[in-house]
């Protein structure tokens, strides 16, 4: 199988040295997407509901750019800085995730890059 590595403009660049994704045959492999403005490079502004969105769209872009997308996502490991926030967090992971819902990992975690409150990684298929 070929390995592709993923580069879009549309997302934060990576800030360490990894890729946003790797798509391995027709399986993609997403790296963390954290709240950055992929055009500032900084976390945007608000609390968990605009941070979870941020990191959701920047993790559709990725998954688009490796020819796929969040309606052909198999897993998420999903990482929160405080468990407390969950239930916002959910609601606006529900509006990205309607249908054909991938399974789910949430882990709760002391801190994530550059203080995001949140970070989103996803497995996915391009079939």
């Amino acid at each position: 199988m070929r390995r592709e590595i993923t580069h879009t403009d549309a997302a934060p660049a990576a800030v360490g040295p990894y890729s946003q994704a790797v798509r391995l045959g027709s399986m993609v492999y997403s790296s963390g997407q954290i709240p950055l403005d992929p055009d500032s490079g900084e976390i945007v502004s608000g609390g968990i509901k605009q941070q979870a969105e941020r990191a959701l769209k920047n993790l559709s872009e990725v998954l688009k750019a490796s020819g796929s997308s969040l309606e052909q996502v198999v897993k998420v490991t999903c990482f929160i800085t405080d468990m407390g926030m969950f239930g916002d967090m959910n609601a606006v992971y529900a509006e990205f995730f309607s249908t054909n819902l991938p399974a789910r990992s949430c882990v709760g975690v002391a801190s994530l890059p550059k203080g995001a409150m949140v970070e989103f990684e996803a497995i996915a298929t391009t079939d």
